[in-house]
């Protein structure tokens, strides 16, 4: 009798193709890091040139190494790097308006300049003022990504507020409670709610939420663009994930756990609670992970409801703007390409990046630490 293994030529295409779809994927993920990386390495390390709004007051010869500019416009100091046209100089001395500086620094040409030429001023963003600060405006020179992460943070943490309690409560009844047929028409209706663009969603918090919102704590708590509102429709957006991820694990125990609680004289909820959830415990983590990432990452309905500018505060009535919010706004924008804030996006995608990849990377221990084995 031949027991040698038989080539099988369509389970061998088969087998080429899904590890094809892997590698694909897998290259998809290293190019997106690579460019985001890459861009966002720029927005730390690359000398950007901002405007001062400050003019020479006089025609500056090749030779002169002192000169008055205007009052008006940015502040300039010691150790400053600044440019007249191509030519850039070290400022090594400030008195009031006049300043004096080291002419043709970084190799350019000391050149004449006439009366009126503006003044440009280098600025380049530490690690320490971006993660240190809390005021982001890169045009002008403020580039403190808390105000941006603070947003993010708290209309998730509103939407998983909603979200986790209302998820887990409906996994629970379809997995313990309800009928086949109910749960057949049931789960159905709630993926549809995944399936809603999410704009609908986005305007669903401005003209719905919103306003009830106001009704509810006053128009004068309220402001009009709120992370509240947008939280609460994120959550709303985000319980089929939890729902359907959690009604899986619930419904992965096996019924001989169910029937020994039974026969103990535990109830059905006695049995859902303390025996069946704590079984499906890995399993609903990660499906709590999954949704806070999804929040985090979700774009169009605080790009719409919750504000388009930074701002860093706690209260969730007020106006504020997320990271992915942010990054819609900016794009939308006349961008002039390796201008500041074109690199700025990539920072802020990147962050985001590295945000989503810890939560899943915690998501994945936790199902490894709590899985249990039947």
């Amino acid at each position: 009798m031949d027991l040698k293994k038989k080539r099988r030529i369509g389970e061998s295409i088969i087998q080429g193709f899904l590890f094809l779809a892997a590698a694909l994927s897998i290259l998809v993920t290293i190019g997106i890091v690579y460019e985001l990386g890459t861009e966002a390495m720029l927005f730390f390390t690359r000398k950007q040139w901002e405007n001062t709004n400050k003019v020479i007051t006089q025609s500056l010869e090749p030779g002169f190494t002192e000169f008055i500019v205007s009052e008006s416009g940015a502040t300039i100091n010691e150790g400053d790097l600044v440019r007249l046209r191509s030519e850039e100089m070290l400022v090594v001395n400030v008195q009031d308006e006049r300043l004096k500086v080291v002419r043709g620094a970084e190799d350019t040409e000391p050149v004449f300049h006439n009366e009126g030429t503006t003044l440009e001023k280098a600025t380049q963003v530490t690690f320490l003022e971006f993660f240190g600060k809390t005021e982001w405006n890169p045009q002008i020179g403020k580039f403190g990504i808390w105000a941006l992460v603070n947003a993010t943070l708290m209309t998730s943490l509103i939407a998983i507020t909603v979200a986790l309690p209302v998820g887990l409560s409906v996994a629970i009844y379809l997995s313990e409670y309800a009928s086949h047929r109910f749960r057949s028409i049931l789960k159905p209706i709630l993926e549809v709610l995944a399936g809603i663009p999410t704009v609908v969603y986005g305007y669903f918090a401005l003209t719905f939420m919103t306003p009830l919102l106001r009704y509810i704590f006053g128009v004068d708590v309220v402001e009009i663009y709120n992370t509240a509102s947008a939280g609460i429709v994120i959550g709303i957006l985000i319980i089929p994930l939890v729902s359907s991820m959690s009604e899986d694990a619930l419904s992965a125990v096996p019924n001989g756990l169910r029937e020994a609680s039974y026969g103990l004289g535990a109830t059905k909820l006695e049995t859902s609670l303390r025996v069946v959830v704590p079984s499906a415990i890995s399993g609903i983590a990660a499906a709590f992970i999954v949704a806070i990432s999804r929040a985090i990452g979700e774009t169009m309905i605080v790009a719409i409801a919750s504000g388009a500018g930074p701002n860093f505060t706690f209260n969730p009535f007020k106006a504020a703007e997320t990271m992915t919010g942010h990054i819609v706004r900016i794009s939308g924008g006349d961008l002039s390409y390796n201008s500041l804030d074109y690199n700025s996006i990539f920072a802020i995608g990147l962050l985001l990046f590295f945000m989503t990849l810890i939560l899943n990377i915690f998501s994945h221990w936790i199902v490894k630490r709590f899985r249990k084995v039947y």
